[in-house]
């Protein structure tokens, strides 16, 4: 297969353009030749001579100054030949057609000459816009939200459009460990143009990790323009360009471009470790978090199993039969409590993993409060709540697994800051406003309440309450289960006494619970 290089075809594709120009001329000036030679004798001899100028010009027009020549020099010919006696002939007899043809090919050449520069100068001007069309493509890149991997494939794609190489390709220092002593290693993040070769690849990727300045790189081979990506005096890539031919401007403009994309790639890559330093940030937060409920929720409730157990070990004890229950009822209760803990933290993986997945269903909201009260599993005595449901209160369409889930652990966060002698309500209603779309759901008790400041902390993970409790990931995973359902939840603020929290769940309107 024949090698065609970008430079072969720029060339080709110039010499047939002249071709095309001169063409046009010479069809031209046979076809003004054609119509004024019926009339030539009534014709003066300077109306040939304006007549003829215009198929020069139109070459001009067309490629530029050598069709404009070549149209003078047919031009003039054609003149002499057909238009100035002795007709059919060369010669020239009257020193008066010597000046005609003296003035027509100046003139002609005069006007290619300008038609040709202003060509130039209208194909200067829109090289010139085409730029700073670039330019302010990359501008935009480097100020805008592109990935890294976005913006290397912008930046190659840009240079391989502008300056028609085979191929571009832009060089990263690798990111993967080195051995010690070898050097940074080179790798081709983004190539645009012609698929590279694996001998292309090694010959850009074998520099050790030295960024080139602009220039050729290898004069005896292949022509390739390699420019380094720099910031600050710290190269941070390199911009490769294989078999390009470039004029001093073209350099200047690739030099502008290198600087450019230097700035979007520093920049993009410090997004990148910023990015990184954030979810390491998280990760150390969400550490010292399951630390605090290693330390607290996870060891208060395996001490008071541990006390009990060792109690009831004891072979020299003698305990009472309401002794020895009591003691196996805290077993129980506090077994209940780590496994509903447990639950908790793998119900939060779910939400952070992002696999949460509702299954809603209708459900009467007597039956939900049954749910999360079997759910408990006794660590709230069913005394100790009450219910109140209105009539005519619809069914609740939603997941009952996770809604029986948030109203237990609201149930069970507000028992575990109350009084003992105290009691929990739960109440629902149509939630006001709703157009009774969403029933409101209440858990309302006696216990030190939430200071205004924390009302909206205490739906974090293992938050302190201004009262001194932990609300733990009870409240954290009933606020995530709850906006997954599109409600709300939140401390009411106008409760006197207590603590009173409310979320809405949405219902179906068209059937209501049976009395």
């Amino acid at each position: 297969m024949t090698d065609v290089t970008p430079g072969k075809l720029v060339t080709r594709g110039t010499y047939q353009h002249n071709l095309l120009g001169i063409a046009v001329t010479l069809v031209g000036l046979v076809a003004l030749v054609g119509l004024m030679l019926p009339f030539r004798a009534h014709l003066s001899i300077a109306i040939p001579a304006l007549v003829l100028v215009v198929p020069a010009v139109v070459g001009a027009v067309i490629s530029g100054f050598p069709a404009g020549a070549v149209g003078t020099v047919a031009g003039f010919l054609a003149y002499d030949w057909f238009f100035l006696p002795p007709y059919n002939t060369l010669t020239v007899r009257s020193p008066q057609n010597w000046i005609a043809l003296a003035v027509y090919a100046v003139v002609v050449l005069i006007v290619a000459q300008l038609v040709s520069k202003l060509r130039g100068a209208r194909e200067e001007a829109l090289r010139r816009t085409e730029e700073s069309e670039r330019l302010f493509e990359l501008s935009q890149a480097l100020i805008g939200d592109l990935t890294l991997s976005q913006l290397l494939t912008h930046i190659v794609g840009t240079v391989q459009s502008v300056f028609m190489p085979r191929w571009t390709a832009l060089v990263l220092p690798d990111a993967l460990p080195k051995a010690p002593g070898s050097g940074d290693a080179l790798q081709v993040a983004a190539s645009a143009g012609q698929t590279m070769t694996d001998d292309d690849v090694a010959s850009v990727t074998s520099g050790g990790g030295q960024a080139r300045s602009l220039g050729l790189v290898d004069e005896s081979g292949p022509r390739r323009v390699s420019v380094a990506l720099v910031v600050s005096l710290r190269p941070v890539g390199m911009l490769v360009l294989q078999d390009v031919q470039l004029a001093e401007q073209e350099r200047s403009l690739l030099g502008t471009f290198a600087n450019q994309a230097a700035l979007a790639v520093d920049r993009a890559q410090l997004r990148d470790q910023a990015l990184r330093a954030r979810l390491l940030e998280e990760v150390d937060r969400w550490r010292r978090a399951l630390m605090g409920a290693a330390s607290h929720d996870l060891r208060t409730p395996l001490a008071s199993i541990k006390t009990a157990v060792s109690s009831l070990r004891q072979d020299d004890a003698r305990l009472a039969p309401d002794d020895r229950a009591e003691l196996l009822e805290l077993i129980e209760l506090q077994s209940d409590r780590l496994a509903r803990l447990l639950t908790n933290l793998l119900d939060m993986t779910r939400i952070e993993s992002g696999a949460l997945e509702l299954r809603p269903t209708a459900v009467a909201f007597d039956e939900l409060v049954a749910e999360a009260m079997a759910s408990l599993g006794g660590i709230v005595a069913p005394g100790r709540i009450t219910v109140d449901e209105p009539q005519g209160l619809p069914l609740l369409h939603l997941d009952h697994v996770l809604m029986s889930q948030v109203l237990a652990n609201v149930l069970e966060n507000a028992e575990r800051l109350s009084p003992d002698d105290s009691v929990v309500r739960v109440a629902a209603r149509t939630a006001p406003g709703s157009t009774g779309t969403r029933v409101e759901i209440s858990v309302t008790d006696d216990g030190p309440g939430i200071a205004r400041q924390d009302r909206e902390r205490v739906f974090d993970m293992f938050s302190q309450n201004g009262g001194g409790g932990r609300a733990g990931l009870g409240l954290a995973i009933a606020k995530a289960f709850v906006e997954a359902h599109g409600g709300l939840i939140w401390i009411d603020p106008d409760v006197d006494r207590g603590a009173r929290v409310v979320f809405t769940v949405p219902c179906d309107t068209l059937v209501t619970a049976p009395a």
